[in-house]
């Protein structure tokens, strides 16, 4: 069997569970401005915290939700999962994502951190995974979700 056929069935065995959640991360004005100008995005909701104070439904600046979603790379990597689960793993990339949902804006300031269920998992060929995971991501002290994404990692085994 392949060390990607035995990661298979140790995942398959976890659809359903909790992953983890990861640890906080603070989501600045100077995160906001410098995701803006890599993206272009200069929108006043996000980079102008007096106009924003003054004509948005949020009274401050919000960040991007593409800057939140980008965010769950460094989110996801704060949660630990058992390792014989990547024994052999060469490499992971984004394959992509299912669905995403923007629920509620991030507030400057504000806190977030997210959560992994494993969703699914496929074998695409001897070596190579695919793992669905659904990503919650949630705002301190707020009841409502920033987003939930349903994101497809391609994993490549040795």
């Amino acid at each position: 069997m392949s060390k990607a056929e035995t990661a298979y069935e140790l995942l398959k065995a976890a659809i359903g569970e909790t992953e983890g959640t990861s640890d906080w991360l603070e989501i600045t004005q100077e995160r906001i401005n410098e995701f803006a100008d890599v993206t272009e995005d200069h929108q006043f909701i996000h980079v102008d915290p007096e106009k924003a104070a003054a004509m948005s439904p949020w009274g401050v600046t919000i960040a991007h939700g593409f800057l939140t979603l980008s965010l769950l790379v460094k989110l996801s990597s704060t949660i630990h999962q058992p390792m014989e689960r990547f024994d052999g793993l060469v490499m992971g990339v984004n394959y992509g994502f299912e669905k995403i949902r923007f629920i509620q804006a991030v507030k400057v300031g504000s806190r977030i951190r997210c959560t992994s269920v494993l969703s699914g998992v496929e074998l695409k060929d001897p070596n190579t995974l695919h793992t669905i995971r659904t990503m919650t991501v949630e705002i301190e002290g707020e009841s409502k979700p920033a987003l939930v994404a349903e994101w497809i990692t391609r994993l490549v085994y040795a």
